[in-house]
C-alpha cells in the first residue's frame, strides 16, 4: 500500500531524513518509533506533501506521490492526524471533522459522518462546539476523527497519545486497536509503542531519520 524507499529531506539545510525506508502493506497496522527529533514527523509531513523529498520515493498504491500535489492526498484516502492537532480554532468539531471530505468528492459527508459517530459517538454530542473551547485531550479525539473521515485506505497518526490524559489516552487506544483487521492500513508514529505494541503488525525503528532496525512485533 505504501512504500518508502531511501527518503532523504532537509529542513532549512538540515537533513532531517537520511535514506530512510519502510512498507505499510494492505491492511497492515504499523509502528513508526523514534525519540524526539528522530524524523518520525518529517516523514509523515513528506508523504503529505508538505515537505519535499530530494532524494528517494514515495509510493501508494503504484502511484509516485511526488508527481501529484498535496491536497491530492485526500482523493487518494490518505487520513492524517498531525501530533499538533490541527484543527482550525473557530470552526466547529464537525465542521474540522468535514475539511479534507470537502477536497474529496467522491466522498458522500453524511456518509462519513455517520461512519465518525459510530466510532466516537463522544463527538455527536459535541459535534457544534467550536474546537478552540475542547480540551487537548478532546481534540486529539476530533483530529482522529477527521483522519477517519477521509482515510478510507491509509491512515497516519502522527503521536495520537502525546500529551493526553490517562482517560482519553485509554479511548484513543480502543479506537485505533479497533481498526486492527479492517481494510484500512495504519502507520502510527510514537516514542514508544507502549500504547499499541500489542496491535501493531510490524515496527520499524527511526534514529537520526534512517532506519536503525525492523522487527515482527
Amino acid at each position: 500500500m505504501l512504500h518508502i524507499e531511501n527518503l532523504h529531506v532537509a529542513i532549512q539545510s538540515v537533513q532531517a531524513l537520511r535514506g530512510l525506508s519502510l512498507d505499510v502493506g494492505d491492511g497492515q497496522m504499523v509502528g513508526l518509533v523514534g525519540r524526539n527529533g528522530a524524523g518520525k514527523t518529517t516523514l509523515m509531513r513528506a508523504v503529505m506533501g508538505a515537505l519535499k523529498p530530494s532524494q528517494g520515493r514515495i509510493v501508494f498504491d503504484g502511484q509516485d506521490l511526488a508527481a501529484l500535489p498535496a491536497h491530492a492526498r485526500a482523493s487518494l484516502g490518505i487520513g492524517y492526524m498531525p501530533e499538533d492537532r490541527g484543527l482550525v480554532p473557530e470552526l466547529t468539531v464537525e465542521e474540522n471533522i468535514l475539511v479534507p471530505v470537502w477536497v474529496n468528492k467522491s466522498l458522500v459527508e453524511s456518509e462519513r459522518l455517520a461512519l465518525v459517530y459510530s466510532v466516537l459517538p463522544e463527538l455527536k454530542e459535541m459535534r457544534s462546539r467550536r474546537a478552540l473551547l475542547l480540551s487537548g485531550g478532546q481534540q486529539k479525539l476530533v483530529a482522529l476523527a477527521r483522519a477517519l473521515a477521509v482515510g478510507t485506505r491509509l491512515l497516519l497518526l502522527d503521536e495520537p497519545f502525546e500529551g493526553v490524559a490517562p482517560v482519553l489516552s485509554k479511548r484513543l487506544g480502543e479506537v485505533i486497536a479497533g481498526l486492527k483487521g479492517s481494510a484500512v492500513s495504519v502507520l502510527i508514529a510514537q516514542s514508544d509503542l507502549n500504547h499499541s505494541r500489542r496491535i501493531v503488525d510490524a515496527e520499524v525503528v527511526i534514529e537520526r531519520g534512517a532506519n536503525a532496525m525492523r522487527a515482527a512485533a
